[in-house]
């Protein structure tokens, strides 16, 4: 062992065991992985955990959201956090928190205690996956060394929702629901082992932390999506329903003032002056409420009127991920010569036409002619737009301010998934109550003594009754979905002037997304 090598392994923070830069790589590809895939294993066993814990179908969706709104509310707090406290020390409180709160959910009894975890693994992730990537700024020189780390991050955040469907669908179907959770926690524990052996601690950087942005900004997407789930049982005029808006609409002015006048906010406002920018993060917004909204009801769809397993529904989302990938393929290799403009526009155009024939779904529709064909389009027009809007999301800002304008991308990603799904969930709700109101009837005619003894203690309709309540709020649903994909249209069409000579200063500037 040489002088240097004595004089860095005695420095504080260093990693214990040096010069293993392919296990440092993958303890953070791991942790990456676990926290992407986290987004996606839980949705197949989503029956399952129906059936267990006694969820209605809309709150449900708090399954999803409860995850998603935690995380990307928090995750650019979790950013800050490591650079002020150290990234490893944060990685690894990111890391235990995840993988604790995995075996809560795991042995949650009640649906609050399932949802109470999701919660805290959506705390646990935000705090951990920002700080994985920047532990690759930490952990490899600058040059091939380090884009090769950021290829192999890149790939498990692409891949990593597409892993999660089918290793939910086998866990689901050998094991248990309950082992979409506790697959984490003997994860977790060897990412925490390996952390302080392989990887070196960051330099601090001094810094605040604005809490009552993050909160505010968090508990008010929190009130607005609650708002609009509550509706889908309740009705508009519930008075926890019109509560629950006005506290969004009180907690988000907040953020909003809390922001402008915070000296470090954690949401800099600046970021949405330029036009091009915003336009990025309401398409962005906008189509991830869409595709959350999917994901989840094609999953109810397949596994409940098409009765797959959970293996075959997980194989039957595949294709999907297939074509997102050719897609973000095709965008990134053409960007240069056409501009994204063109790439937004057509992405959107196809993931709207995915969505409006989605919404022809029905209780007879097969799994090529009702699911397979539109998640084609929508995912090749997904493709489309991802590298896209990441690149656009950093064009005119500074090198320093990248990773922040990057990081409000994914955040508006996540955040969007639970606003959009919760949307699909109120048209879903009452399209499926009115739709239940004529089933009732049809069903007290012409179904056995059996049958009604069920729906007299379960109150859900069964068998091809239910299929068509169920279709119908899923059809209906995909009228508001497409009417996002028409949103993310007309501003890639209307608001985007991005043009390729800004792309020029952009080479190697938009690393990866978080998740």
């Amino acid at each position: 062992m040489t002088t240097s090598q004595l004089i860095q392994d005695q420095k504080p923070g260093a990693a214990r065991r040096q010069g293993r830069p392919g296990i440092a790589l993958t303890v953070i590809a791991a942790c990456q992985l676990m926290v992407v895939l986290d987004a996606t294993i839980v949705n197949i066993a989503l029956p399952h955990i129906q059936d267990a814990l006694k969820f209605s179908t809309t709150d449900l969706t708090w399954v999803v959201s409860s995850y998603t709104l935690t995380f990307g509310g928090l995750l650019l707090l979790g950013g800050r956090a490591g650079d002020i406290l150290g990234r490893r020390r944060v990685f690894m409180t990111g890391i235990l928190l995840f993988t604790f709160a995995s075996l809560l959910g795991g042995l949650a009894q009640e649906p609050w205690q399932l949802l109470a975890a999701r919660v805290l693994q959506g705390v646990g992730g935000a705090i951990a996956s920002p700080t994985s990537l920047a532990l690759i700024t930490t952990t490899f020189p600058e040059g091939p060394e380090r884009n090769r780390a950021f290829g192999v991050f890149a790939a498990v955040s692409a891949g990593g929702g597409a892993i999660g469907l089918l290793a939910g669908g086998m866990l689901t179907e050998w094991l248990d629901w309950r082992w979409v959770l506790f697959v984490n926690v003997p994860i977790g524990i060897l990412i925490a082992v390996l952390t302080p052996l392989y990887i070196n601690e960051s330099e601090r950087h001094s810094g605040r932390f604005d809490i009552a942005g993050a909160l505010t900004s968090t508990a008010g997407m929190a009130s607005l999506v609650y708002g609009f789930i509550r509706a889908a049982d309740e009705g508009w005029r519930d008075t926890l329903t019109i509560g629950s808006f006005v506290a969004a609409v009180v907690l988000l002015l907040a953020f909003a003032f809390i922001e402008s006048r915070a000296k470090e906010p954690i949401t800099p406002l600046r970021m949405f002056a330029d036009r091009n920018r915003s336009g990025t993060y309401v398409i962005m917004l906008s189509l991830a409420a869409a595709m959350f909204g999917m994901f989840f009801y094609i999953v109810l769809f397949v596994q409940n009127v098409l009765e797959y397993s959970p293996i075959e529904a997980g194989l039957a989302f595949l294709p999907v991920t297939v074509v997102i990938a050719l897609g973000a393929g095709l965008s990134q290799r053409f960007l240069p010569v056409l501009g994204p403009k063109p790439f937004m526009i057509a992405g959107s155009t196809l993931t709207a036409l995915g969505l409006a024939w989605q919404s022809l779904i029905s209780s007879d529709s097969t799994y090529v002619g009702g699911v397979l064909g539109p998640m084609l389009l929508f995912g090749f027009g997904m493709g489309l737009n991802f590298v896209t809007l990441t690149i656009t999301a950093v064009s005119g800002v500074a090198q320093h301010e990248a990773g922040a304008a990057s990081g409000l991308l994914n955040a508006t990603q996540q955040v969007g998934g639970s606003l959009g799904l919760s949307i699909l969930t109120t048209v879903f709700g009452s399209a499926s109550r009115d739709e239940a109101e004529k089933q009732v009837p049809k069903f007290m005619a012409d179904a056995s003594p059996e049958q009604k003894a069920e729906f007299a203690q379960t109150q859900q309709l069964p068998g091809p009754w239910g299929h068509e309540v169920l279709t119908q709020g899923i059809s209906t649903g995909f009228v508001a979905a497409a009417a996002m994909g028409v949103l993310a249209l007309a501003t890639a069409w209307l608001v985007i002037r991005v043009r390729k000579s800004d792309l020029e200063a952009l080479s190697g500037t938009a690393g990866p997304m978080a998740g």
